[in-house]
C-alpha cells in the first residue's frame, strides 16, 4: 500500500480470528498486522484491500473502544472491486452468505452484498466514491 488511507472502518468481533480468515479467504483482503493479547484474542488487526484498510479486534477486551461499542449493531462497509462477478464467485466458493447477488444499479455500478460471520454487511461494487464524473 503506497499511502495510508485517511479513513479506516473499525469493527469488533466475538471471534476476530474467524473474521480475519473469512475476510482474507472469501473476500480477498490482505493481512497487514495482527496483534494478540496474552489471552490469544486479537487486540488489533489491520487488513487491506487495494488502497483501503479496515481495522478490527475482539469484543470483550475492556478497552475504551470496546466499552463504547458495547451493544452496537452490525456495521456496513463498501469496497470497490474491478470485477464484481469474479469477486462474488470467490466469496461463494468460500461459503460467504450472499444477501444480494451481483446486480446492475441505476447509477451505473454493479454490486453484490454479503454478510460476514457476525452480521456485518459488506458491499462490493464497481462504484468509486469520490471519483470525478466524466
Amino acid at each position: 500500500m503506497a499511502e495510508a488511507p485517511s479513513i479506516c472502518p473499525t469493527l469488533l468481533y466475538a471471534d476476530a480470528k474467524a473474521a480475519i480468515q473469512q475476510l482474507t479467504e472469501a473476500f480477498g483482503f490482505t493481512e497487514n498486522a495482527v496483534y494478540e493479547g496474552e489471552d490469544g484474542r486479537v487486540v488489533h488487526a489491520e487488513l487491506s484491500y487495494g488502497n483501503g484498510m479496515v481495522m478490527l479486534g475482539s469484543k470483550g477486551t475492556g478497552s475504551k473502544f470496546d466499552k463504547l461499542m458495547e451493544g452496537g449493531g452490525p456495521g456496513g462497509v463498501f469496497v470497490h472491486v474491478d470485477d464484481v462477478d469474479t469477486h462474488h464467485g470467490r466469496a461463494v466458493e468460500h461459503g460467504a452468505e450472499i444477501v444480494m447477488p451481483p446486480t446492475d444499479q441505476d447509477y451505473g455500478s454493479r454490486d453484490y452484498m454479503a454478510r460476514d460471520l457476525e452480521g456485518n454487511v459488506w458491499s462490493f461494487g464497481t462504484y468509486r466514491p469520490g471519483a470525478a464524473e466524466g
